[in-house]
This record gives structure tokens, C-alpha cells and sequence, in this order.
């Protein structure tokens, strides 16, 4: 009778950290293999360097991205819907709550301005372009990721050119506003002004 009564309140027991286990788990995101973000985000270390400050102009610096913008970016390269030479495979290889983690974890690192060449004349005329045709959703000057969009004062500017060549050609869809003000800056400009913005961006190193 002792037997039996200690193995049904072992059972009980069991069952109840069973539940509470099972609570506890549903709880956190699902991430392969349990891994956090921090271990998450070292993947993309070897092309956007350490706490997403890339070192090299192919790829981008990532650090300090809004979140909602780095979600959004994942989730078009794993649609395919932004282009793209490799992030579409790595993108599939991510659950929603790990591209979550991630985009915690760069939203809170410091975004380090690449060292780089510019024409001083060339900035200055940048300058006065991005005022005209950017500022209103890359505010202070291309720094700012509080209007969910990317950082582009200190962004490598291969990177850069390359993506608005994508916009340019429609490989890559560019919102309303966006779109709008590109296309008037090319046919006022043409890609003499795109130049221009060029120099701008790759001129704010401080």
C-alpha cells in the first residue's frame, strides 16, 4: 500500500513539473537547437562582422537597425521578394521567432560608420539632395533607423549604390514615397545626383 501510494505522488509529482515544463516552454521562442540571440546573430558575423558592423563594402553594416525594418528585410529575402545572391537561402533557415531574436539583438547594438573615400564637392552637393528627396524617411541626414528604414550616412557605399540600382531597375520594390522621389530625383538629376547622395552618405564618418 506504501509502494503504491508513493508511486502515485511520484506520478503526481511528475506530471506537475511535466506542466510547468511545458508551460515554461511554450512560453519562449522557437529558436533550433535553444540557441539565444546572441548566438543567433553570431552566424551572420563571418559577412556583417561582430555585433553587425561589417568590415567590408559587399555587405552591409546591420547594427542599430530598427527591428521592424531587419524583420521586414528577412522576411523578403526568404519570400524571394527582395533580390538577393545568398540571404534568400540563409533567410529560409530562420523560424519568425529566431528572425525576432536577431532583430532585438542588432536593434541594440551600435551601428559603427564605415571609413571610406568621398569627393568633398561631390558630398556637399549630396547634402543638399538628401535634404530634398530623403530626409523625410531618413531622417538626420541618412542616421536615423526610427522611421523603420535603413541607415545610410556611414553604409558602405557598394553596398548602397548597388541596392538603389535594384530599386532603379524594379528587382527590388520600393514603397510609394519612395519611389516617387527616386523617380524625380533621376530625371532631374539623372544618376549624376544618385552619385552625389553617394558621396554624401559615405562622407558622414562621424
Amino acid at each position: 500500500m506504501a509502494y503504491k501510494t508513493l508511486t502515485r505522488a511520484a506520478l503526481v509529482a511528475g506530471l506537475a513539473v511535466g506542466a510547468a515544463f511545458s508551460a515554461t516552454a511554450a512560453e519562449k521562442p522557437k529558436t533550433i537547437m535553444g540557441a539565444d540571440a546572441a548566438m543567433l546573430s553570431n552566424t551572420c558575423a563571418g559577412c556583417h562582422g561582430t555585433n553587425g558592423n561589417s568590415m567590408g563594402p559587399a555587405a552591409p553594416s546591420i547594427a542599430g537597425l530598427s527591428p521592424t525594418y531587419f524583420e521586414e528585410t528577412m522576411v523578403g529575402f526568404a519570400s524571394g521578394e527582395i533580390p538577393s545572391t545568398i540571404m534568400t537561402r540563409i533567410a529560409k533557415g530562420y523560424t519568425e521567432d529566431e528572425i525576432k531574436a536577431m532583430a532585438k539583438f542588432y536593434g541594440g547594438q551600435s551601428f559603427v560608420k564605415a571609413t571610406q573615400s568621398f569627393d568633398d564637392k561631390l558630398a556637399a552637393k549630396g547634402a543638399k539632395l538628401h535634404d530634398k528627396y530623403c530626409e523625410k524617411c531618413h531622417a538626420d541626414g541618412g542616421q536615423s533607423a526610427e522611421d523603420d528604414a535603413g541607415v545610410l550616412a556611414g553604409q558602405w557605399t557598394p553596398y548602397v549604390n548597388w541596392t538603389l540600382a535594384d530599386y532603379k531597375a524594379g528587382d527590388r520594390e520600393a514603397t510609394k514615397k519612395m519611389k516617387k522621389k527616386l523617380s524625380e530625383l533621376l530625371e532631374r538629376e539623372g544618376n549624376d545626383g544618385v552619385i552625389a547622395l553617394l558621396n554624401f552618405y559615405a562622407s558622414q564618418q562621424k
